[in-house]
């Protein structure tokens, strides 16, 4: 287990990463932001340097205190030999078997070892599978393989003008957090709660105003720079004002050069007419999430 700290091992984790795309894309869109001041105190562990075959993200252990808080107790995990990574991901150092955890990796084959891992520490295990895209933008920059222009839609078009005596452009703070927790699949929960408020004082966040002052729609990153937790509530749906909030909002943030991605549930037809209508970018490999519960 090699533990790398300096910022010149990072960046050369960052590069590694970038010729894995798209399967390394949850854990190359972490390591990104730790090139970027590390904002959620992450560190990255390998089982060899500088060839290695896997890499395990997770917070620092301080961190983790609560065994109940599978928010905060997330590994990220991208490996080139997935059926080789079992040793490694099953070392106790590793991975604390003994919380409530999640494990999130653009590889559904890690699916495997993640389910042998967890009969081996007697554990169960509930496995997420979700469509992901990449930002046109972003798939274009980074793996230009994968961007078929003549099987894209054309230009998403620029949404008609907003009413601005109904609707506001502001960023979600603080007081919005329990809005954002009610509305979130995966979240409703005080542990939820905590966790996006988090992510609402550590990254770039949109949303629009209704009439009330409040947030009628928004979107949000999470500590692996991934689009996550987006809504309307339920009397202001039908209008298109998420992919109104999109388009803005990907403008904003593809100035930045941050790598842009996102999922959408397998049923979600709405969302993902959304996703291509925004051009983007479907990746062969799923979005994965396998949360883990000792017994």
């Amino acid at each position: 287990m090699i533990h790398l700290q300096s910022a010149q091992k990072l960046q050369m984790l960052e590069k590694s990463l970038r010729m894995g795309l798209p399967e390394s894309l949850k854990v190359y869109g972490t390591v990104f932001h730790m090139n970027q001041g590390n904002p959620f105190k992450l560190k990255a562990v390998v089982d060899s340097w500088p060839d290695f075959n896997t890499i395990i993200v997770h917070p620092q252990e301080q961190e983790m205190t609560d065994d109940l808080d599978h928010y905060t107790n997330t590994y990220l995990i991208y490996s080139k030999d997935p059926e080789q990574s079992q040793e490694f991901l099953g070392s106790p150092a590793i991975i604390n078997w003994k919380q409530h955890l999640q494990i999130q990796s653009s590889q559904s084959s890690l699916n495997r070892v993640i389910q042998n891992l967890v009969d081996i520490n007697l554990s169960k295990v509930t496995h997420t599978q979700c469509n992901l895209y990449m930002m046109f933008d972003t798939a274009k920059r980074l793996v230009p393989s994968l961007v078929d222009i003549k099987n894209l839609p054309p230009n998403g078009d620029k949404p008609k003008s907003l009413n601005q005596e109904m609707f506001k452009f502001s960023s979600l703070d603080v007081t919005h957090t329990a809005l954002v927790n009610q509305f979130w699949h995966f979240g409703g929960t005080e542990r939820s709660q905590r966790f996006i408020e988090r992510c609402i004082r550590t990254f770039p966040s949109i949303c629009l105003l209704g009439p009330e002052g409040t947030p009628v729609t928004w979107s949000l990153m999470d500590h692996t720079g991934e689009l996550r937790m987006g809504a309307t509530v339920p009397e202001y749906r039908g209008q298109g004002l998420m992919y109104h909030m999109a388009f803005y909002q990907l403008q904003a943030l593809e100035k930045l050069g941050l790598p842009l991605y996102a999922h959408t549930d397998k049923a979600n037809h709405i969302m993902q007419r959304v996703m291509a209508k925004l051009r983007h970018v479907p990746m062969p490999c799923d979005w994965n999430q396998w949360n883990c519960v000792p017994l």
